[in-house]
């Protein structure tokens, strides 16, 4: 399946700290672009996964559950592992949750979690008609480009394949269930609007891990999609700022 231009993975080798950056569900890794971009001026090796069956047709998505993606997460956390002496975590929506779900089985590998608007779970009660109604359409209405900045264009599907849909809540299930085996230090950012993912996913992540050092900041000029969006450039310094300071830390243990 040929893959769009834009949804073609990044990596930029740089220093011994490495990032992984997981980009959202029905969207690619240009969402990540800028932001991997901000952390390898400043030193960082980045990597920037597409995920299965993403950047293809949402009809390939459909048919890709969500351990594919988790696997390819992985792969990218280990081939980081290899390359750098530190590696951290960031995830954009369900790369938040995928980024969750690598800290819960790979903790030791890990030095801190960057997370933009997270999605590990949802007070929206449509969703539960979503196994019964997989079964008789494929494919709903999209939310893509909730973006606040004008002229700021997300590349994803406009269509939410449903089977993968209900294979993202399995995951969310999952990883809700483990949230107390993160022990990371952790840099939520959480928009004051998102018209994708409501305030519950934010509250149980820094609810429920065990992390001493949690961190939750406000984005009060930004949609969903942060990471493109008015509040970029304050994600991309903050992050540097945590990084360095974590990498300091780590490094002295």
């Amino acid at each position: 399946m040929p893959v769009l231009p834009h949804a073609q993975p990044y990596r930029a080798p740089g220093g011994p700290t490495g990032v992984l950056l997981l980009h959202g569900f029905t969207g690619s890794p240009s969402s990540l672009r800028p932001w991997a971009e901000s952390l390898h001026d400043n030193g960082c090796t980045v990597s920037v996964p597409r995920l299965p069956g993403h950047g293809t047709t949402w009809q390939e998505l459909n048919a890709t559950p969500w351990q594919e993606w988790y696997d390819e997460a992985a792969r990218g956390l280990r081939q980081l592992r290899d390359d750098c002496e530190t590696v951290f975590l960031a995830g954009l929506s369900m790369g938040g949750c995928l980024a969750l779900r690598l800290a819960e089985l790979r903790g030791e590998d890990i030095a801190g979690l960057l997370l933009v608007n997270p999605a590990v779970a949802t007070n929206d009660r449509r969703l539960l008609a979503t196994p019964v109604l997989k079964r008789l359409v494929r494919s709903a209405k999209g939310i893509t480009g909730d973006i606040r900045k004008p002229g700021v264009v997300e590349d994803g599907y406009d269509r939410v394949p449903l089977h993968a849909l209900d294979s993202m809540r399995a995951m969310w299930r999952v990883t809700v269930e483990q949230l107390g085996s993160v022990t990371a230090p952790l840099l939520l950012f959480r928009s004051a609007v998102d018209h994708v993912v409501d305030p519950l996913s934010a509250q149980l992540i820094t609810q429920r891990v065990s992390s001493a050092d949690v961190t939750e900041r406000m984005l009060d000029h930004s949609f969903h999609v942060a990471t493109l969006d008015y509040d970029a450039e304050l994600i991309f310094r903050e992050s540097v700022d945590f990084i360095h300071s974590r990498t300091r830390s780590h490094d002295a243990l």
